[in-house]
């Protein structure tokens, strides 16, 4: 079919409109005829080499994202009810926590190198500004925590109910000694010999971060119990409280004390304490030939619901390791046996002493000295199994115990092992603070900045917590657990969780993500500050968003704006 364009022009003459054909424009190429019709329709042309330039692209969809989650949860809000300068520079820091962390004086840089410095019209930052904001925080951290609580922590300060709180102790390194709460202490980091602080994390029971304490480097677990139960109590308010925490965090003496303040709590019992249980008869071993669970009592520990499970594929890797450890000690020892015994060994005739010194260096190299007898005299060495020993630290592989002061018809034998095992939230909660928030090492001097530091990294964890609730379809989080009838046996991950691991991929066809990836993703979606230098004209267009991110945003409930 034939298509004609005639260039015509309009025109009235006594009365009438009259049209006149200027020219046949049928000949010319479609896109010069575009480029006409722009033209007469008023539009300016502009040479892309001399004309157009795009003056700044900054990455913003990463920062809409984080940002519209922090102000969806309402914690501008809880963090002070005015707009204020603090306030946005606080805000901007538990941003870039979770989209670029880095030190509070680089944080004066990176603002500029995303749009969250023009989102929250921060303007020029300086470090020292940075750090009044976090005195300014501190100020308010025991109203933001007890806000919190309220949310998230079913309150029965009127007495109805049980509030379930998880709670867990970590800590991380610092550079410098200046800080008082800087001390040498069991580090969780593997880090030794640098002075560190701790920190305790009460959590929701699905794992929201609602309140942290910070304490000496070298406070034990144990230690940090009392402030714990004094902040449930006290600031927020909750008097049936259920204390979920380790087996290193409730000892026997703390266990007496909760009892005697009316804290119920669940937790787990040491290793020799079980061996106590076997010992005293209160609990037989051939109870789990048919099941892996019992519930028993003890009088060793009164008051107190014993559930006690056994765990086969748990039985079978202990056993399996300590197999390993046992030989590759043997291994070590027989050096030392050949350089005693043989014709030409180091240690031939030597006395005693020198030839414990040898051995004394190797023989707990892999943690199994204690099922070893040396031998050791002048010129002589030999080495031996306590097999016996051996074989009672096997009949507890795979065993351990939950205890706990609530009746049984409060919680079931199975909903305790349950909610103990709910504790591995709490460790998630400091696995991201320190990977991915990156909380460590810590470099601040004053006491209130260390602590203002940690909070900020606990309001950044809050925010990423419900990234991860938002986001489980993109990411490799499983959607739809599987939850075993048997508590004892580990959650089974459901057949699209695996398939979405095997190939990366969404049910939908989108690639799979960390949450850092896809927020990394995010920001390559970016606001565009556009010049035309003949028109003098400056204005901003967005980057057009990938089906990923369009979809991501979406999921997040956030909306672009140029």
């Amino acid at each position: 079919m034939y298509t004609s364009h005639l260039l015509r022009r309009s025109y009235r003459e006594d009365g009438k409109v009259r049209h006149e054909n200027l020219g046949n424009l049928s000949h010319l190429p479609p896109e010069i005829i575009d480029v006409i019709r722009a033209m007469l329709a008023g539009r300016r042309l502009v040479d892309l080499d001399e004309d157009f330039e795009i003056e700044r692209s900054l990455p913003h969809g990463h920062v809409a994202a984080v940002l519209g989650v922090l102000r969806d949860l309402d914690l501008e809000r809880l963090l002070g009810r005015d707009r204020c300068r603090e306030r946005d520079l606080v805000v901007a820091m538990i941003c870039q926590r979770l989209i670029g962390p880095g030190s509070k004086l680089s944080a004066t840089r990176r603002f500029s190198q995303t749009t969250l410095g023009d989102e929250l019209s921060l303007g020029e930052v300086k470090e020292a500004e940075l750090l009044c904001a976090m005195d300014w925080l501190l100020e308010r951290q025991d109203r933001i925590e007890r806000t919190l609580a309220r949310r998230h922590l079913p309150g029965d300060a009127a007495g109805d109910g049980e509030a379930f709180v998880l709670y867990d102790l970590s800590s991380s390194y610092m550079e410098g000694r200046c800080c008082p709460l800087a001390t040498l202490g069991y580090s969780r980091d593997g880090v030794k010999g640098k002075p560190q602080v701790n920190y305790g994390l009460i959590c929701s029971p699905e794992g929201r971060p609602v309140a942290v304490r910070v304490h000496e480097g070298n406070v034990t677990d144990q230690q940090t119990v009392p402030d714990a139960i004094a902040d449930l109590r006290e600031r927020f308010g909750i008097q049936n409280v259920v204390f979920v925490g380790d087996r290193g965090m409730i000892t026997q003496a703390h266990a007496t004390t909760l009892k005697e303040q009316g804290v119920d709590f669940i937790s787990a019992l040491k290793s020799v304490q079980i061996r106590s249980l076997v010992n005293s008869g209160d609990l037989q071993l051939s109870l789990f030939d048919q099941v892996n669970l019992a519930e028993i009592t003890s009088p060793l520990f009164a008051g107190e619901r014993l559930v006690v499970c056994r765990n086969p594929a748990v039985a079978a890797e202990r056993a399996r390791k300590r197999a390993e450890l046992l030989a590759a000690t043997e291994v070590e020892l027989e050096k030392v046996r050949a350089s005693v015994h043989g014709p030409r060994g180091r240690l031939r005739g030597a006395d005693a002493g020198k030839i414990g010194e040898r051995a004394g260096k190797i023989i707990n190299k892999y943690k199994v000295a204690k099922h070893f007898t040396l031998t050791i005299t002048d010129g002589t060495f030999a080495y031996q199994r306590k097999t016996e020993q051996i074989s009672t630290e096997a009949s507890l592989d795979g065993l351990y115990a939950i205890r706990t002061t609530l009746p049984a018809q409060t919680l079931a034998a199975a909903a305790a092992v349950r909610a103990y095992k709910q504790l591995k939230m709490a460790e998630r909660a400091f696995g991201t603070m320190k990977d991915t928030i990156e909380i460590r090492p810590i470099h601040h001097h004053l006491e209130t900045r260390v602590r203002a530091h940690i909070f900020l990294c606990m309001l950044a964890y809050y925010v990423s917590f419900e990234l991860h609730a938002r986001l489980p379809e993109l990411l490799f989080t499983d959607q739809t657990p599987l939850t075993p009838a048997d508590p004892v046996k580990p959650a089974i991950r459901s057949p699209s969780a695996h398939a979405k691991a095997g190939s990366a991929t969404t049910p939908d066809g989108y690639p799979a993500h960390t949450l850092t990836d896809l927020l990394a993703d995010l920001g390559t979606l970016c606001r565009n500050t556009i010049h035309i230098g003949h028109a003098e004209h400056t204005f901003t267009r967005l980057t057009t968003p990938t089906a990923l991110q369009a979809h991501a945003l979406a999921l997040l409930d956030v909306k672009l704006h140029q």
